[in-house]
């Protein structure tokens, strides 16, 4: 129960940082942001599992891998300027998280831009003319 183990982690470390707050604001949030960051590299692991397996998903079912790959870059995008988002956010900085969001939105644009013109010319070419 991997979940418990992060939880538990999370919570130690938020009541932790709720009583270092009030004598040492800065240690509190550089506490915050280890634990944030363990959490994540915690992830790695599972992350790459995924991966393999969409991977061996995409091959079985003969798909472009370059399509694969694409969609978990766009899932890679979102989750990190999420997670970059949010802690500027705990940081006090919603304005910097903003923009952290709008550049994730805008790269997931770009990267979604090459699968968009293949349905397009698919859905172009199935019409009759």
């Amino acid at each position: 129960m991997e979940i418990l183990q992060i939880v538990g982690v999370a919570l130690i470390a938020t009541f932790l940082a709720l009583v270092i707050k009030e004598q040492k604001p800065a240690l509190a949030s550089m506490l915050v942001l280890f634990v944030s960051i363990s959490i994540f590299l915690f992830l790695v692991e599972e992350i790459n599992e995924i991966i393999h397996m969409l991977d061996k998903i995409a091959a079985t079912a003969n798909i472009n891998t370059m399509y694969v790959e694409t969609i978990l870059k766009i899932i890679g995008i979102s989750y990190i300027a999420e997670f970059g988002s949010q802690i500027t956010k705990d940081a006090g900085q919603g304005a910097v998280a903003a923009k952290i969001e709008m550049a994730g939105k805008i790269l997931i644009l770009v990267m979604a831009i090459p699968i968009l013109t293949v349905i397009i010319e698919t859905v172009i070419s199935l019409i009759p003319s």
